[in-house]
C-alpha cells in the first residue's frame, strides 16, 4: 500500500492505534522532521516551537534530555526532561504530539516511556511539570495519568508532580 506524504515529509499511511511507540535521539537527518511538528493554533501558547526547545537543550546539555516521539517509523511528537541526577530533580520541561496525531494515544504511550525512564534515573521519586491553567491546555491530561497540583507557581503555570 502506497503511503501519503504531507507537507512535511511524513508518510501517514498507517497511522492508528495499535502502532509501537517509541521515543529516539533527536539526529542530524532527523531535527528537520521533529522541526517542522507542531500542534494546533489554539495550543500554541501552551509550549514553545521543537526548533526553540532543540536549541534550549543544546544550551543547556547537562541538565536536557530531549527525544522524538515515534509511531511505528513516524515522527509524532517530542518531549524535553530537565534532568539533574545530583539533585535527583526531574521535571517535564516540554512535551507536545503534532496536530494530525492527536487522539491516538501517543501521548499516553510516550509519557508511560518518560516515566519508566524517570523511574531508572538515580534518586528518582517524583516527576514534575507545569501547564497554563486555561482552557485547552494540557493541565486535564497530566491529571489524568496521576500528577496533583502542589499549589506552587512559576511564572504563571502551575506546578504539578506525579509520584514514582
Amino acid at each position: 500500500m502506497a503511503g501519503q506524504t504531507d507537507p512535511a515529509g511524513l508518510e501517514t499511511h498507517r497511522l492508528t492505534r495499535d502502532l509501537p511507540v517509541n521515543l529516539r535521539e533527536v539526529t542530524r537527518e532527523t531535527a528537520r522532521q521533529i522541526m517542522r511538528l507542531q500542534v494546533t493554533p489554539e495550543q500554541e501558547k501552551f509550549v514553545a516551537p521543537n526548533a526553540i526547545s532543540i536549541a534550549q537543550a543544546y544550551f543547556d546539555r547537562e541538565h536536557a534530555w530531549f527525544r522524538a516521539i515515534y509511531a511505528g517509523e513516524t515522527p509524532v511528537g517530542f518531549l524535553m526532561l530537565y534532568d539533574d541526577p545530583q539533585k535527583a530533580e526531574y521535571f517535564l520541561w516540554r512535551f507536545m504530539i503534532d496536530a494530525r496525531f492527536q487522539g491516538l494515544g501517543y501521548g499516553w504511550r510516550a509519557m508511560e516511556l518518560l516515566v519508566e525512564h524517570v523511574r531508572s534515573r538515580p534518586g528518582a521519586k517524583t516527576l514534575g511539570v507545569s501547564c497554563v491553567p486555561e482552557a485547552g491546555g494540557p493541565c486535564p491530561f497530566y491529571e489524568r495519568l496521576g500528577f496533583r497540583y502542589t499549589g506552587e507557581e512559576d511564572e504563571g503555570e502551575l506546578v504539578m508532580r506525579l509520584d514514582l
